[in-house]
């Protein structure tokens, strides 16, 4: 995938900048599954040459003997992963996630045991009250300042 795509943590103390995507694949692995505090992880490859750090750099945890893995110091959200190959970005830390659509599973074969029928269970319409809901999230698109001023 070319283009720019943009993203970052969700307290805004990290951001990145992205040209050239490789494959977006979701991981069933264990270090995933803890990693994202999820069923799973979805992560896209990136040509390094083209990511660029737009605020701040991730952490890095070295997670096993040959990976890294990239989060924000601050809020702790997951950003990278860092193999001997090159690194992947979290789809879910892109600004536009939509946009990358897995195309492959990896470590099938250690998926939860009812992952394959998840999408089955009833959904269940839950109502926020909009008024009260106030987000101190970092907005999907780049910010020259992160948080503004008066909420410093």
């Amino acid at each position: 995938m070319e283009g720019i795509f943009t993203g970052g943590c969700q307290c805004g103390a990290v951001r990145f900048r992205a040209e050239k995507l490789g494959r977006p694949s979701i991981c069933h692995c264990r270090m995933c599954q803890k990693a994202f505090g999820g069923f799973f992880g979805a992560l896209v490859t990136a040509d390094q040459a083209h990511l660029q750090w737009t605020r701040s750099q991730p952490t890095l945890f070295r997670s096993s003997k040959k990976v890294h893995r990239g989060f924000c110091p601050r809020c702790g959200t997951p950003l990278t992963y860092h193999h001997p190959g090159g690194v992947e970005i979290a789809i879910g830390a892109f600004d536009q996630a939509y946009l990358i659509e897995p195309e492959v599973q990896v470590n099938h074969h250690l998926r939860l045991p009812w992952i394959d029928h998840l999408f089955e269970k009833p959904a269940v319409a839950q109502s926020l009250d909009e008024a009260e809901m106030i987000s101190f999230q970092h907005p999907d698109h780049d910010t020259a300042q992160w948080p503004p001023e008066d909420e410093q």
